[in-house]
Order: structure tokens, then C-alpha cells, then sequence
């Protein structure tokens, strides 16, 4: 009998040991929130897809310094990525003048980094060629004579280490101040006269249609941007072949392919998964029988995919508020000393900028779900806190003193009388804090934790507004439902006789 349990123990742990081996390995390619960024991405997943890996792209993951802050951390495995933004804002005050350099220093965060893609996407200083005509403007010294135009930049180009602070330096020009703004809203705020020049992407497709002049860079500020692809250097042993096929990029590649993919996105709206499906096509990456890997999300399939995400985020930050700040608010009614400092510590929490405790999450929790639901649940707290103290400080002292008359103990007072008296007041501050998060919860589409927001972030890198409707509206719409029913939850846990309006 022993030997017989010995045999199947063993064999248990063999089958366990083939069935872990068969697995396919788990691939997480990133992109940034702009259009060429997420064409890459795609390609990138696809590749893995066809390598045999269960790959899952997590997009739009806002700036380079989240992003690569995901690939150092192992939130992603891969990504594309340019080497003068490595030089200036990954590993910046390095002297890394050529590519080994670079390759070197990648490899100390165990980071790899492969040969060129192929093409350059230049940081570049443009403006409408009509002013630019009118004006004599042909290269970036010559702005030096206007100190009169109103410059518009992306918020990251304004703070970048080779963004606006170098190039005003390096060029001495007269204009101090700059405004700044998404990407999209810049052409159309050229296009209004809003802005007289804005920074650019040489491989942009809109550069084109929105008739623009790209100004020489004749002081060569800008360093070399050849895009290349970044990994995890633990990719190599866990998925070697994931590694080799997607490496087959290396020098495949144009300027003008890029161009032509960007305007296939951008102008003719073809879904990025389509673009870059088409182009590995072209290159002879994806076969007939690889069609399966190229999975179109239909519009209805990722509205329901989005809700389900949005209501996560929401459902899940608003139960922990829920749990949390209602003993708060109670303890802050029994004990007023104690109460001050909760509500103004709650009260600081909420006139901190969303955006800005979004990104404060980071650092600690990472991208995705987590440090959403994180920033969700601290901006719940202070309207829930706030009407949990309000409703119990409010009781009419008689009442009170009726209660404790009767001889109940304080938590059957607090249970049966006071909570249910407060019960409206509560309710008020707890529906106020999931109608914020529902609104808030769209900044979720920021770090790549899905939610509409992610349609919201899309439609704007894209100047796409329908997209952005596509977002805006479902929001909406979901904090009306989310509004009516706490309606009907007031009429079931309020008691009858508070729902009873005086009579006139």
C-alpha cells in the first residue's frame, strides 16, 4: 500500500510538473496614451500571440515615466520607446553617447534594449504654414524675433529634461511662459489661432493635413529619437521565444510606414489592432492560420467590457469608504475633539487635484485597478464622514435624553434610534460620494485601469470626439442609475415615518 501511494504521489507531482511546463507563458507588452505608441503595442502583442504566449496589452498608460516605471517594476515586459527620451528623462545626467552606452545602462535596472525599429519620431516645433509664411519662419532661431507668439505644449514636453526649458535655454528665446495642453487640442488650437506653435512628433500624420511648418532645428537641441524596443531582461529566460519574434522589428520599420500607420488610425479611423495586423502582414510576420491572434473588439463587446471595469473601480472603492468612514463619522459625533481632526484631515484629502493623488498612488500600488481604487476611496471618505456626523449631531436633544431615559445601553441607542434617525442624512452623503466616484473614476483610463475612461483618454490623444462621447456619455448615464437607486435604497432602509413630509 505504501508503495502504492509512493506511485501515485509521484505521479501527481510529474502531471502537475507537465501541466505547469505547458502552460503558456504570460506576456504583458505597454503602450503610452498616443496613437503610434498604441499601434506598437498592438504589433508587439500580436507577436507574442503568435510565439505561443497568452499576451495581454495594457495600454494607454499616460507618460514615459509611468510606463517605464511599469517595465522596471514588472507591470509590463515590454515596450517601445525612443533613445533620446531614455537619454533625457529615463536615465538622465548620464553621459550615453552611443548605443552600446545606452544598451550598458538599461541593462544595470536588468532592462534590455534592441536594435533601431527603423525610424526616428523627432520632437520638432511647428506652426500654421500661412503665419509661419507671413512671418519669415523657417527654423527655431527665428522665433527669437517674435517674442510676441503664444506657445502650447504637451504637459510632458513642458517638463521634460530636452522639453521647453531646454529649448527656450538652448536658443535664448524672449517668450516665458508657455501654455499647456493635450496633444490633440493643440492642433486645433493652431487651427483657431490660439497658439502660434506647439511641439510636434516628426512621424505625426496630422502634421500633413493640418498644412503645418516644422521648423529646422538649425541649433541641433533636439537629440536623436530612434525607437527601439524595451524588454525585461527576465523575458529572455521566460519566454525566450517570445524575445526572437519580437525582435523580428528590428530595422523593418520606415519613417514613411510609421506615417502611414498614424494616418490609418488617426484620419481613417481603422482600429490600432487592425493597422498593425495589416503591416505584420505585410512583413510576412502573420500568417494566414495566425488570423485567430488578431481579436477586433466590437463596439458592444468593450462598452460591456468598460461598464463591467467602471463599475468595479466604483462598486469596490465605495464599499471600503462605506466601511471605514461611517465608524469615523460616528466617532467624530461622540467625540467632538476627535471629530475636528477627522474632518479637517478628510476635508485636505478632497481639495487635493484628482489627477495629482492618482498619480501619488503610483510609487506605492502601481498601475491598474489598485491605485485608482486607492484615490477613489479617499475622495469618498470626507461626504460620508461629513453626513454621518451631521446626521447624528443633529438628533433633537429631547430625543436624546428620551432615549437614555428609557434605560438603553449606548450601542442599542446608537443601533436602534440614532442611525436610523440619521439614516437619510447618511444615505445623502453616501450617494454624494458614489456619484463622485463615478465621475472620478474615469482617470482609471490613465495608469491602464480600463473604465470609460480609457475611451475618454483614447478620443483625446486621437481627436477623436465621438470617441470621447462614446466615454462621456455612459458616465453620465451611470451616475443618473447610480443616483436613482440609492432613491429606492432610502425608501427601503429609512424609516417610514422620517420619509413623511410635514403637513402644509
Amino acid at each position: 500500500m505504501r508503495h502504492c501511494t509512493i506511485a501515485i504521489l509521484v505521479g501527481l507531482g510529474l502531471w502537475a510538473g507537465n501541466a505547469h511546463a505547458q502552460q503558456p507563458p504570460q506576456v504583458r507588452p505597454g503602450s503610452k496614451a498616443f496613437t503610434e505608441s498604441g499601434i506598437l503595442g498592438e504589433m508587439l502583442t500580436l507577436l507574442a500571440r503568435i510565439a505561443g504566449a497568452n499576451a495581454t496589452h495594457r495600454a494607454s498608460l499616460s507618460g514615459t515615466q509611468i510606463a517605464w516605471g511599469a517595465l522596471v517594476k514588472g507591470e509590463i515586459d515590454c515596450y517601445v520607446d525612443y533613445t533620446g527620451t531614455i537619454r533625457k528623462e529615463m536615465l538622465p545626467g548620464r553621459d550615453l553617447p552611443t548605443e552600446d552606452a545606452l544598451r550598458n545602462a538599461l541593462a544595470e535596472q536588468g532592462i534590455r534594449m534592441s536594435r533601431p525599429l527603423g525610424f526616428a519620431n523627432t520632437y520638432a516645433i511647428g506652426m500654421k504654414k500661412d503665419k509661419a509664411d507671413r512671418l519669415g519662419i523657417r527654423k527655431v532661431s527665428d522665433l527669437k524675433k517674435h517674442p510676441e507668439l503664444k506657445f502650447g505644449f504637451t504637459a510632458e514636453f513642458l517638463d521634460r529634461a530636452d522639453g521647453w526649458p531646454g529649448l527656450r535655454a538652448h536658443y535664448q528665446l524672449p517668450q516665458t511662459s508657455a501654455r499647456g495642453m493635450e496633444h490633440a487640442l493643440a492642433y486645433e488650437s493652431l487651427e483657431t489661432g490660439s497658439i502660434d506653435a506647439t511641439d510636434l512628433y516628426s512621424t505625426d500624420a496630422k502634421i500633413r493635413t493640418h498644412d503645418l511648418q516644422v521648423l529646422t532645428d538649425d541649433l541641433h537641441y533636439f537629440p536623436n529619437y530612434d525607437a527601439v524596443l524595451l524588454y525585461r531582461a527576465d523575458l529572455e529566460q521566460r519566454a525566450p521565444q517570445v524575445v526572437t519574434a519580437l525582435r523580428q522589428l528590428e530595422g523593418r520599420i520606415s519613417e514613411r510606414d510609421m506615417v502611414e500607420l498614424n494616418s490609418r488610425v488617426e484620419l481613417d479611423k481603422a482600429p490600432e489592432v487592425q493597422a498593425a495586423a495589416d503591416f505584420l502582414r505585410k512583413l510576412g510576420l502573420l500568417r494566414p492560420e495566425d488570423q485567430m491572434y488578431v481579436r477586433i473588439e466590437g463596439p458592444a463587446a468593450r462598452l460591456w467590457r468598460l461598464t463591467e471595469q467602471h463599475l468595479f473601480l466604483s462598486a469596490v472603492s465605495l464599499l471600503a469608504a462605506i466601511v471605514v468612514a461611517l465608524p469615523l463619522g460616528i466617532l467624530s459625533a461622540y467625540r467632538p475633539a476627535v471629530g475636528q481632526v477627522i474632518l479637517g484631515t478628510a476635508g485636505v484629502l478632497q481639495t487635493i487635484p484628482s489627477i495629482a493623488l492618482l498619480v501619488f498612488m503610483i510609487p506605492f500600488l502601481g498601475i491598474g485597478p489598485a491605485p485608482a481604487i486607492a484615490a477613489l476611496f479617499l475622495y469618498s471618505i470626507l461626504p460620508i464622514v461629513r453626513n454621518t456626523h451631521a446626521g447624528l449631531t443633529d438628533i433633537p436633544l429631547p430625543l436624546r435624553e428620551s432615549a437614555e431615559a428609557l434605560g438603553l445601553p449606548g450601542f442599542a441607542r446608537l443601533w436602534r434610534i440614532e442611525l436610523p434617525m440619521a439614516a437619510r442624512t447618511i444615505l445623502a452623503g453616501i450617494k454624494t460620494a458614489a456619484v463622485i466616484n463615478v465621475g472620478t473614476a474615469t482617470l482609471g483610463g490613465f495608469i491602464g485601469a480600463g473604465g470609460y475612461g480609457e475611451l475618454i483618454f483614447t478620443g483625446l490623444y486621437k481627436d477623436d470626439k465621438a470617441l470621447i462621447l462614446q466615454g462621456a456619455i455612459p458616465t453620465a448615464l451611470l451616475a443618473l442609475l447610480v443616483q436613482g437607486v440609492f432613491e429606492l435604497a432610502e425608501r427601503w432602509l429609512v424609516p417610514l415615518g422620517l420619509r413623511l413630509k410635514p403637513a402644509a
